[in-house]
């Protein structure tokens, strides 16, 4: 028996964009709830945003005594990694900018990166993926026809981030992720970023050339730089008042940074990828789940949001039919096997070996451990 359709009274999130989504009776659906609850662990505002913001500037001073950096921030030309290195320098933080470059950056983006540093005065170390290897991972992702084929970039910025910061002896790291204008992203829509088993069975499937250099972050790794390194990461947008059209406005005007079209559209293959494979694929329009938040955040009305869905996922024609001829040239593929990639059956990543497989299994144990947990507690 197929779900009557309802779409959430706050957002614009719909039970075709996640069938396991639910509503209350007030017909609010689980998606805003979450990100209500996320929003009230993460977002700080007045004193206690004050308490947060201060304690971490003073701990990173403390630490950068003496020291050319003191925090690491990566940067992809995007809004927040531009706000957040300019609020940087506003607070008298010494950071080292770094720039993960997989072979995608549009023009627009390299240009925010060198305006940026220019202005600001920052030296940028830019960590550049070997292209054979991240072009055959990504081929071979596609090739899986799994949803997530960003998963690759994902990874590899997370573990150049935490890689150079080690190398460089810099113990923070400063992310311009934010609660409010980013949420809470439905399962349907993105996969385990960190599911390194589940990049290298893909690879191992469908690959050609051996990753030697590609640097990746799972689970354990991440430990090791957080828990033996001692490396630590701080999300301080969060703990600021950041309205998304204001800060746009803001930082063009000061740093000179100019507009990209939409979320992570500084880099061709994420917008080719959210505007058109994931669009017409798989059926997923991520600007719902961008929109939701905002509306969540008060950023924007619903109705704006429903207006602004309506517009092709694109910001134009001609730029898709240039991104899909440049892709198609970039990858070594033929029209064809394109089209044999665009028309494959989709899959789900768990078809293929995840650590997601290992959560199904050890969930029991570890509800039973905070069990155990919380009664000790009690005693």
């Amino acid at each position: 028996m197929n779900r009557k359709y309802q779409v959430c009274s706050r957002c614009i999130m719909d039970t075709n964009d996640y069938p396991a989504i639910s509503f209350d009776e007030k017909g609010v659906c689980s998606i805003c709830h979450i990100y209500d609850d996320v929003a009230l662990k993460t977002v700080k505002r007045g004193n206690e945003a004050d308490i947060a913001l201060n304690g971490m500037l003073a701990e990173i001073k403390k630490y950068g005594k003496n020291k050319e950096y003191d925090c690491l921030i990566g940067v992809s030309g995007g809004v927040d990694s531009t706000y957040l290195s300019y609020k940087a320098k506003e607070w008298g933080l010494k950071p080292l900018i770094l720039h993960v470059d997989n072979g995608w950056n549009t023009e627009l983006s390299v240009m925010n990166i060198e305006q940026l540093v220019k202005k600001l005065g920052y030296d940028l170390f830019t960590y550049v993926i070997d292209w054979n290897e991240i072009k055959d991972l990504q081929l071979s992702y596609m090739k899986a026809s799994v949803l997530d084929i960003d998963v690759p970039t994902d990874n590899a910025y997370a573990a150049a981030v935490f890689k150079i910061a080690n190398e460089k002896n810099i113990k923070y790291i400063l992310t311009g992720h934010n609660t409010v204008t980013e949420g809470w992203l439905p399962p349907t829509f993105t996969h385990f970023k960190y599911d390194i088993i589940n990049m290298k069975a893909i690879h191992k499937k469908f690959g050609k050339v051996p990753l030697k250099t590609f640097p990746y972050l799972g689970i354990t790794r991440g430990w090791y730089y957080m828990k033996i390194k001692g490396l630590k990461t701080y999300a301080p947008l969060n703990w600021i008042d950041y309205d998304k059209k204001l800060v746009k406005e803001f930082i063009q005007k000061e740093l000179g940074w100019r507009d990209y079209g939409g979320k992570h559209y500084e880099n061709i293959f994420t917008r080719f990828y959210q505007g058109y494979i994931l669009f017409k694929k798989f059926g997923v329009d991520k600007r719902k789940s961008h929109l939701s938040t905002l509306i969540c955040s008060g950023q924007i009305t619903r109705e704006v949001a429903l207006e602004e869905i309506k517009a092709n996922p694109y910001p134009s024609p001609e730029l898709l039919q240039e991104d899909r001829e440049y892709l198609i040239k970039k990858l070594g593929i033929s029209e064809t096997i394109f089209e044999e990639i665009m028309n494959t059956p989709v899959k789900q990543h768990t078809d293929y070996p995840s650590i997601l497989h290992w959560y199904d299994r050890l969930r029991p144990y570890v509800r039973a451990a905070k069990r155990v947990k919380k009664a000790i507690t009690r005693k």
